[in-house]
């Protein structure tokens, strides 16, 4: 039986890349327009336009040159089906933004809860994720406890469960695709200072301005994926 999985947003827009490309709109070699152009020619949002591209950069259907451009690849193949797709996972953008909506309600009942104990334990993640980015190493597993640990004290085991899922969907192939393009020392080093910042207003006591530190955390997080994941 077919599947009934919805299509994501960016298939689609990569789907309509494809019939632009099949159409010889533009051939194999050719660089597509600028991003805003081909965005408001797509009508589409220029988030959706770059996951569409990583999509079919992992298709191999384009190659995504930094400073230069996007180019149109021959995958040789000649084949329309589009269907590799739909295995990239879900839309990076949207992620962020569940995990911004859950985490920043999460944050608040934990906040009920935290301890000293607790707190040092926080504290200890984002000292280790400043020495691994400084070391110029992924802080990733430090990075998940602390967003897990804060899960935790909130006592939902059905929301923490989400939030693990969730943050290790950044291990999809279009996340990681994207990430390859844009994570480094830098982004790290940013996001070590915005743990700190959720660190301080729990440290304070303060449920809201934990809540507006998280979710500036992720929103900002949403943001350098997308906007360096295709600097043209």
């Amino acid at each position: 039986m077919k599947s009934t999985e919805p299509k994501r947003l960016y298939q689609a827009v990569a789907a309509q890349i494809l019939a632009l490309i099949r159409q010889g709109e533009f051939p194999t070699g050719a660089r597509l327009p600028p991003e805003r152009e081909l965005a408001q020619r797509l009508g589409v949002s220029r988030p959706s336009l770059r996951e569409a591209l990583i999509a079919l950069e992992i298709g191999g259907r384009v190659e995504i040159r930094m400073g230069s451009g996007v180019y149109v690849r021959d995958d040789g193949t000649g084949s329309d089906n589009d269907t590799e797709l739909a295995a990239l996972g879900e839309s990076p953008s949207e992620l962020m933004q569940a995990r911004a909506a859950i985490e920043g309600a999460l944050i608040v009942m934990a906040a009920a809860r935290m301890t000293g104990a607790t707190l040092d334990k926080l504290q200890r993640c984002v000292e280790r994720m400043g020495r691994l980015a400084a070391a110029g190493k992924s802080p990733v597993d430090a990075d998940r406890q602390f967003h897990l640990l804060i899960a935790e004290t909130a006592g939902n085991s059905v929301l923490t469960r989400f939030v693990g899922e969730l943050y290790d969907s950044r291990h999809d192939p279009i996340a990681t695709a994207m990430r390859g393009h844009t994570e480094g020392p830098e982004t790290w080093s940013a996001a070590v200072r915005e743990h700190t910042e959720v660190v301080k207003a729990l440290q304070a006591a303060d449920p809201i301005a934990a809540q507006t530190a998280i979710r500036a955390h992720l929103m900002a997080s949403e943001e350098r994926w997308i906007s360096g994941a295709l600097k043209q």
